[in-house]
């Protein structure tokens, strides 16, 4: 039989699948897809990695002038900056459904409405998410942070608070032109801006001699030259997207919130539940120690989610297009390939991690206490690697379908019922320390894992192009 066809051509994509029937059609659509799918993924996995390397280059630096900064600066980041990206991320995620799909149905001139009106709610978000950084160290000493550790983290946090508000233009622009794969401007940015935040933070640092408040302040302009590089390239060079400012951007606001609210609600209880993880071991014995491990595992995890955060915003795109076009097989196909590619490189990164168990931690500190520390936390961070590979990719299917509202009930079972209760037996009352309470947590992530694939399975994809054409139309488009 004849490979898979796409319209009587198996390279234009302007069709849907015929059904697989054979290893041959497999893999031909295994290779379509993988094509497809990385050809959007890199540059945004380049982007992320980039934009995630600002954090983490910003941990590095500080973690060399001191173990009190390092986990200061950390429980700042981990913690207070954590929160306020997984809001603003999930708030900002509304748009990547209604412009993934609106692209995919032809309707380009809504797309430009849609990210004025995600700039002006996740604008609004900042003002509300003001108190926490403001009043940040009150509340990570009522979180049990160590008061040292707590007036320092809350010091670099006021400092941070720009940094906040380049969000509210980031995300948004960066969806806009994610959902048209016009990605490969989001690498390019996020490659300068990290190139030029190292010597930044080596300037105000070390040259200036302004210590944590010099990595602040890096961290401020580094954000804000890359929102501002995004809205240049979007006012300039997206003609059809753009159309310049409208007034329309300020109706069905309200209905628009609803949906961002949605989208928040599903990231941040992900986002926000390995975040709970820091906050549960400050109350630990040598809280320093045991913050400073979990950190410095918690930064090479965060390297491998960006890789799959982009790989989830491609699924997301790929899915939305794809559901916005009508071609429900396409949709489905790309899906399994994206999360069979996935596991992969989760097994991989386990690899990597168990091998170099006893050495990755110098890159982040001298202290050979924490080096230990972190050496033994090592096989706990290779399982979270995996189970990181697959649970973003559903995620980003989620997002290009509008499901967030059903994820984020299954989150709130696994995650808070389950996972973190867990947690906190095995770490407090069964006396394992920072051990217990990743490993419980991990507990809660693997049913997540397992749930999510089983709602995947049952997926009818084709009412799923169905609600995705009733969607465009309610949000100002056309059948």
């Amino acid at each position: 039989m004849d490979t898979p066809l796409l319209n009587g051509n198996l390279d234009t994509g302007d069709g849907d699948y015929s059904p697989i029937t054979n290893f041959k059609e497999l893999k031909s659509v295994f290779w379509i897809e993988s094509v497809k799918m990385w050809k959007i993924a890199t540059p945004i996995v380049f982007t992320m990695v980039c934009q995630y390397g600002i954090n983490s280059v910003t941990n590095i630096f500080v973690g060399h002038i001191g173990d009190l900064e390092l986990s200061a600066v950390a429980i700042s980041l981990s913690v207070i900056g954590t929160f306020s990206f997984g809001f603003m991320l999930g708030m900002g995620s509304a748009l990547e459904t209604l412009c993934g799909q609106a692209f995919g149905a032809g309707q380009i001139q809504l797309l430009g409405v849609y990210m004025q009106r995600s700039w002006i709610i996740l604008w609004v978000s900042c003002i509300m998410l003001l108190p926490i950084y403001i009043y940040a160290t009150p509340i990570l000493k009522l979180l049990g942070q160590e008061d040292t550790v707590a007036e320092l983290a809350g010091q670099f946090t006021i400092l941070v608070i720009p940094q906040l508000f380049s969000l509210a233009i980031n995300f948004p622009t960066q969806k806009f032109l994610q959902a048209q794969s016009k990605v490969r401007v989001l690498a390019w940015i996020g490659f300068v801006a990290f190139t030029v935040h190292i010597p930044l933070l080596w300037l105000l640092i070390y040259v200036f001699g302004w210590g944590t408040n010099g990595a602040a302040i890096a961290y401020d302009v580094t954000s804000w030259g890359i929102s501002i590089a995004q809205v240049v390239y979007v006012v300039g060079w997206c003609k059809e997207g753009w159309h310049g400012f409208s007034s329309a951007a300020f109706k069905e606001i309200w209905a628009f919130v609803r949906l961002s609210l949605a989208s928040a609600v599903m990231l941040c209880l992900e986002i926000w539940y390995m975040m709970s993880i820091i906050v549960l071991t400050g109350h630990l014995d040598n809280a320093v120690i045991a913050v400073g491990s979990l950190s410095i595992c918690m930064n090479f995890n965060g390297w491998e989610a960006m890789l799959f955060i982009g790989i989830n915003a491609a699924i997301s795109v790929r899915v939305s297009n794809e559901l916005g076009s009508g071609r429900p097989r396409a949709a489905k196909y790309s899906v399994y390939v994206t999360i069979f590619q996935s596991f992969l490189i989760g097994l991989f990164f386990m690899i990597i991690i168990l091998i170099a168990k006893d050495y990755f931690a110098i890159i982040f500190t001298n202290s050979k206490p924490l080096q230990v520390a972190v050496s033994k936390l090592a096989f706990l961070l290779g399982i979270t690697m995996v189970l990181n590979s697959i649970q973003p990719v559903i995620g980003g299917v989620a997002i290009g379908s509008g499901w967030q509202a059903l994820v984020a009930y299954v989150n709130i079972g696994c995650y808070y019922i389950f996972g973190l209760p867990l947690g906190f037996l095995l770490g407090y009352k069964a006396e394992l320390g920072v051990t217990g309470l990743w490993g419980g947590m991990i507990a809660g992530t693997a049913l997540q894992t397992v749930l999510l694939l089983y709602i995947l399975y049952r997926t009818n994809w084709n009412k799923e192009v169905e609600q995705t054409s009733e969607r465009v139309r309610k949000w100002g488009g056309h059948a």
